[in-house]
């Protein structure tokens, strides 16, 4: 997390400024927890100069914001809602600067500036959600409202009940103890091992690396359902719209 100190971007927090992470994620750019992590990862820019303390407070009327290279504008375009089934080699980026292709390629010449809700690495596959609509993703990606996401995991090699037991108890990563994982197996042989986990934390890879930590390679990992939303119909590499209903359901997925 970026570092907090007594100290503002120009004007700081006077007139019709606020603080960057409510602005950006007001604009549609991401979750709050994940500007102030793009904050500190030096992403972006404020009327030209690389921001990389928090607290920092900006208006978009009058100041030059960038994310990524990209200039953040006022909020005044119609709510969007993708779905994507993303396929392996894509980044769950908008942009990237050794030219990978972004699941925003795959969306094609889309009207809206949509943004991702949360990540899957580059050899996972399966759902993400883009979106201009930062209530929602903040939703979507804070821990506290405990928002499910499942995932189909293809294990090299046997896994037993001592090691899903650890992982539906949590194990330490970062030295912070996991939430528990939802563990279900699904197929399991003498070489491989087939799992549906659900995550209500979402920590970056954090399937891989619980797996990791009990001795375990990930083959393939594919993230089949966010919430009440499912992959069910959606090919690899396709998207669609989100229904004024599924956006609803989302809404209120997760814990009251």
């Amino acid at each position: 997390m970026a570092k907090r100190r007594d100290r503002t971007s120009r004007g700081g927090g006077q007139g019709g400024k606020a603080r960057i992470q409510k602005v950006l994620a007001h604009a549609g750019v991401a979750s709050r927890r994940t500007i102030e992590a793009m904050v500190e990862q030096g992403r972006v820019r404020v009327n030209g100069k690389v921001m990389t303390d928090l607290p920092i407070f900006v208006d978009l009327k009058t100041d030059d914001i960038r994310v990524d290279a990209r200039r953040i504008r006022q909020r005044g375009e119609t709510p969007a809602y993708y779905l994507l089934n993303k396929p392996r080699g894509v980044v769950s980026t908008t942009s990237d600067p050794t030219g990978r292709p972004t699941v925003v390629d795959l969306l094609g010449d889309v009207p809206q500036r949509v943004y991702c809700v949360g990540r899957l690495d580059t050899e996972s596959t399966g759902l993400i959600l883009l979106t201009n609509d930062g209530d929602l993703t903040q939703h979507l990606t804070h821990p506290s409202h405990e928002v499910p996401k499942t995932y189909v995991v293809n294990v090299q090699s046997k896994v037993d009940g001592p090691a899903i037991a650890r992982m539906k108890q949590g194990l330490h990563i970062d030295g912070k103890r996991t939430r528990g994982a939802g563990v279900k197996v699904l197929r399991r042989g003498t070489t491989s091992t087939l799992l549906e986990v659900t995550l209500r934390e979402g920590r970056n890879r954090e399937i891989r690396r619980l797996l990791a930590r009990l001795g375990f390679k990930v083959r393939r990992l594919r993230r089949t359902a966010i919430g009440p939303i499912t992959d069910r119909g959606l090919k690899t590499g396709k998207a669609r719209h989100l229904s004024p209903r599924e956006v609803d359901m989302l809404r209120d997925a997760g814990r009251d």
